[in-house]
């Protein structure tokens, strides 16, 4: 079997935690680095069923992309849900890696792999990091939070919507601006980040694509003359999941690795 601290070296070569936002919680959360694998299930959030169906299949680590442990907790019981996740986990002796916004930022992360989704060019990032030496693996490297890139063909907002919702595979958009915006150039930012929108219009982008926003965002768009384009967070980085289960089965043939086949939205639409 496969050590876990070869999964987890594998992890933060490539998403390192340098590219981690302050605020967040990456890297190995639970579990005991000189154990071995054979079994890795990745999932977008680590819910009651999708802890369930690790157990049940035998995994011996769960990569969460949302990191669970996320707020300072003083109690781990059966009194809360998250509490009865960890325990059964730890029962099981299933570890728990988050690359969470290490991988949203790296040169080939979630981020980048949407807008070559979407079909830009010219792809950079929105929000470089301030220290590439530790985090780039060479000078082509576009590690940093965000992403802008070009349309192939400049088109309106309303031509540009149907065609994302192919792209991304989604039957429902929300969005803010005028349909008559002519879109040359888009900004891309995964979960909820619609706090890009000025780092956007600072790239000369007239639109920001990300997975869900408050109220207010809209409004802030509508002000500032430019399109903010919704998806849902699922939509957003779901696959990214789904590409990082293969990727690690490429990488290590031994494990036996798959998605969470129980993980589905939580969002539902009429």
């Amino acid at each position: 079997m496969t050590p876990l601290s070869d999964v987890t070296r594998f992890l933060e070569q490539h998403f390192p935690v340098a590219l981690a936002e302050q605020w967040d919680n990456v890297g190995l959360l639970l579990g005991d680095r000189s154990r071995p694998v054979k079994a890795v299930m990745t999932c977008l959030t680590l819910s009651p069923d999708v802890a369930a169906e690790a157990v049940e299949q035998q995994a011996q680590l769960i990569v969460s992309h949302h990191p669970i442990l996320f707020r300072p907790i003083q109690k781990i019981t059966r009194d809360t849900p998250e509490g009865s996740v960890l325990l059964n986990l730890c029962s099981a002796g299933i570890a728990v890696y988050s690359p969470h916004t290490a991988y949203d930022s790296a040169d080939a992360g979630i981020n980048q792999q949407l807008a070559e989704t979407i079909g830009l060019t010219n792809i950079a990032v929105l929000r470089p990091v301030v220290d590439h030496q530790n985090v780039q693996a060479d000078s082509k490297s576009i590690a940093g939070a965000g992403r802008y890139g070009d349309l192939e063909n400049a088109r309106t907002l309303a031509e540009l919507l149907p065609q994302l919702k192919g792209r991304l595979d989604v039957d429902t958009l929300s969005y803010a601006g005028d349909s008559s915006i002519e879109v040359r150039r888009l900004g891309i930012a995964c979960g909820a980040a619609a706090e890009f929108m000025n780092d956007a219009r600072q790239a000369d982008c007239q639109a920001l694509l990300t997975g869900e926003a408050r109220f207010h965002a809209y409004v802030e768009a509508r002000s500032l003359g430019m399109a903010l384009i919704i998806a849902g967070h699922y939509a957003t980085e779901r696959p990214a999941v789904e590409k990082l289960a293969q990727t690690l089965s490429d990488n290590f043939p031994a494990l036996n690795v798959w998605a969470s086949h129980q993980e589905t939205d939580p969002v539902r639409y009429l």
